[in-house]
């Protein structure tokens, strides 16, 4: 079984088999209080699913911002710790881009997402491929709002503020059963976070 975990908008979590049937699902729509529900969330899909044995672990690598996105990178990483499992990271988009086509999308069309700060995170997609993975024209990006009608015009644009922790995991067991790695090892924050690195007093 695959436990997918995403904190790239919400925070949703869900128990899929190895071959793309997803069993349980637990979300959080509130794309602040990540770390307070996570693992509520995993407690929850797993119980829901009773209590599988987990041997892959999908985490949503983003785009999404820093901290929330962190966050759920985080609790799947450490789940696959604890219970010796395989993490399989998942760009998030693709989670989008799967459950649009689901929906039979015409294609190509873009999957965009608030970035927060004015912008938009965004990927072309025109498809699956032979694997049955959504198909990427363009990687992860960012936008201004302000231009996105000007540069977004491959296609439809789909503006997602939810995401399936299934499609997640169906993307994951997609990948799994082709032997790939469709996701980066690094989260796609796109951009640096809000910090700054303190100044030594002279």
């Amino acid at each position: 079984m695959i436990l997918a975990v995403d904190t790239s908008l919400g925070s949703a979590v869900a128990v899929v088999t190895l071959d793309g049937t997803v069993v349980a699902e637990a979300a959080s729509e509130n794309h602040l209080g990540h770390a307070e529900v996570i693992g509520t969330l995993i407690q929850d899909a797993l119980a829901a699913a009773d209590n599988p044995e987990i041997t892959h672990v999908a985490a949503g690598m983003g785009p999404g911002p820093f901290t929330g996105l962190r966050i759920g990178i985080a609790a799947a990483r450490a789940f696959a710790l604890a219970r010796d499992a395989h993490l399989v990271p998942v760009v998030s988009h693709d989670a989008l881009a799967l459950a649009a086509l689901d929906g039979d999308a015409a294609v190509p069309f873009i999957v965009e997402t608030d970035a927060r700060r004015r912008e938009l995170a965004w990927t072309t997609y025109g498809g699956l491929d032979a694997d049955g993975l959504p198909l990427r024209i363009t990687e992860p990006a960012l936008v201004a709002r302000a231009e996105a009608d000007d540069t977004l015009t491959a296609g439809p644009r789909m503006v997602a503020t939810e995401l399936s922790g299934g499609a997640l995991g169906r993307v994951a067991a997609a990948a799994v059963a082709a032997v790939r790695s469709v996701g980066p090892d690094d989260a796609l924050y796109l951009r640096s976070p809000d910090v700054a690195t303190p100044r030594v007093q002279a």
